[in-house]
C-alpha cells in the first residue's frame, strides 16, 4: 500500500502494517476529540514516524496513486479537527476471510 504524507512524499508499506496504521490513526482521532492538544502532537508524530520507519520512500518521479493520504507534519491542532474525525483517515483493514 502507498501512504502519502502531504508536503513530504510517498511511502510503500507492506499491507501487514494496515492494522497498526489504523490503530495509530484512531489514537490521533481520540486525542483531537478529547481536546488534548499535547496528546495530539505526540500521537500524530508517532503515526508519521511509523510510516517513515516502516515504509520505503518512493522517489519524486514515482507516480503511483496513494492508498492513504496523511496531512503534513506541521498540521496544527486546530486544523486537525477538520482532518481527524469519525473513523479517521485510515479505514479499518479488511476482515480476514476464512
Amino acid at each position: 500500500m502507498i501512504v502519502r504524507i502531504m508536503a513530504e512524499g510517498q511511502y510503500r508499506l507492506d499491507e501487514s502494517h494496515h492494522a497498526k496504521l489504523d490503530e495509530l490513526d484512531d489514537v490521533v482521532v481520540a486525542r483531537v476529540d478529547a481536546g488534548d492538544a499535547q496528546g495530539y502532537v505526540t500521537a500524530f508524530a508517532e503515526l508519521l514516524s511509523f510510516v517513515r520507519e516502516n515504509g520505503e520512500a518512493l522517489g519524486p518521479d514515482d507516480l503511483e496513486g496513494s492508498d492513504f493520504m496523511l496531512p503534513p507534519a506541521d498540521l496544527s491542532f486546530e486544523e486537525a479537527g477538520d482532518e481527524f474525525t469519525g473513523e479517521g483517515l485510515i479505514p479499518d483493514p479488511p476482515a480476514a476471510t476464512a
